[in-house]
């Protein structure tokens, strides 16, 4: 149905589609709720190890909040305790890779950010604009972009607002990769597939490990990445990993 957030699970992936392709995939209030609820139940399912998110068409991944909704608040105060649906997605402790095309927008990009690995099709718009509507926005632009990509080139884009390309995306390390349009959730998928077949435990400590490189100071990043190894190494996964090396195989996880 136009509107809703849809989840489909199969080997291990778990896909979070933005389905309101006739307004960018533009998120509503309903919208938010439900992908923090999909969130928190993936988050919760051993059967799923990495999550793919994109969104429903081809003219947008998501062009940020729907603006009728953000009007549509009877206060500031109902909005500050608002559903935010780019902190739904940076809280999910398993690999998040982002499928992008056409307008990557304000929230939109914002989701993007929370996730893990960026894929980008050709056609990909991204930017922040909402300052030229006269705000900022609320879901980790400001203080995520410069810890990726430096504060000066943070500044052109969330202080001008204007979109960049696909090219210029990835020159900034915004996406890993730009394939074509017609390839994109093909090329995600499959990330999202090998990522789901890496033990469970490795990916979600470096993950872990890597978003306490963006907050601690070196010392501390050092000690909590020795314990997320430890973490690991009591698991017993490394034992698969040696005997897969040994026997010049593949390494398969079953946690």
């Amino acid at each position: 149905m136009d509107g809703d957030v849809r989840m489909l699970v199969a080997d291990g992936v778990a896909e979070l589609i933005l389905d309101r392709a006739t307004k960018h995939n533009a998120v509503t209030p309903a919208m938010a709720a439900r992908l923090a609820e999909l969130s928190r139940a993936l988050d919760a399912d051993d059967g799923v190890r990495a999550v793919l998110l994109r969104g429903a068409g081809e003219r947008a991944f998501c062009a940020g909040s729907d603006l009728n909704a953000l009007a549509a608040y009877p206060s500031a105060w109902h909005f500050r305790n608002r559903v935010e649906y780019a902190t739904a997605i940076r809280n999910i402790r398993k690999p998040v890779v982002a499928a992008l095309q056409g307008w990557v927008l304000g929230g939109g990009a914002e989701m993007a950010l929370s996730a893990d690995l960026r894929i980008g099709a050709e056609t990909m718009r991204l930017g922040f604009p909402e300052v030229q509507r006269g705000w900022v926005g609320g879901g980790g632009a400001s203080q995520i972009l410069p810890r990726m990509i430096g504060q000066a080139r943070a500044a052109r884009l969330l202080m001008l607002g204007d979109p960049i390309d696909a090219g210029e995306a990835e020159r900034l390390g915004l996406v890993e990769e730009v394939v074509p349009q017609a390839a994109l959730l093909d090329r995600a998928y499959a990330v999202a597939q090998r990522l789901a077949a890496l033990s469970p435990v490795a990916v979600q400590s470096v993950k872990a490990a890597m978003r306490m490189a963006m907050e601690a100071p070196l010392s501390a990043g050092l000690t909590y990445e020795n314990e997320m190894n430890v973490l690991c190494f009591s698991a017993g996964d490394h034992l698969e990993g040696i005997r897969a090396f040994n026997e010049k195989r593949d390494a398969t996880f079953t946690r």
